[in-house]
């Protein structure tokens, strides 16, 4: 299932013109596949992970977190200082769920958070079908 996520993710990428890491982890934050592709840059192997362990740690996409962010920029900016570095609540990742349990979460980072989004949805979405 990671497999099929990085893959459906790496090919919006490619539709999006950008390069992209994405990782997906489980839903215990544990990395299970990372994939860099080329020209993405030196930093999004590490922003990715913390990207989907942000996602399955707070059991919400990091574009949700963004919006709840807007209504309570005081809590939230106070998780940068809490997470130290493990979970990074910007734009990129989805949750992945089956049969209605989250079962892990992608991240992705390479392009702006709009195109970080789309891939982590369109490899979120791969899973389901």
């Amino acid at each position: 299932m990671a497999e099929k996520a990085v893959k459906a993710a790496h090919a919006k990428a490619k539709e999006l013109g950008t390069p992209m890491t994405v990782g997906v982890v489980d839903e215990g934050g544990r990395l299970l596949l990372l994939s860099r592709g080329d020209g993405a840059g030196p930093l999004s192997p590490d922003i990715a992970i913390a990207k989907a362990v942000a996602a399955v740690g707070f059991r919400l996409s990091t574009k949700e977190m963004g919006e709840l962010y807007k209504g309570d920029p005081a809590f939230w900016g106070s998780m940068s200082a809490v997470l130290a570095g493990q979970a990074l609540p910007s734009a990129g990742a989805d949750l992945i769920v089956r049969n209605g349990r989250i079962i892990g979460a992608i991240g992705c980072s390479g392009g702006t958070g709009e195109q970080d989004h789309k891939c982590a949805e369109a490899g979120a979405a791969a899973v389901l079908s």
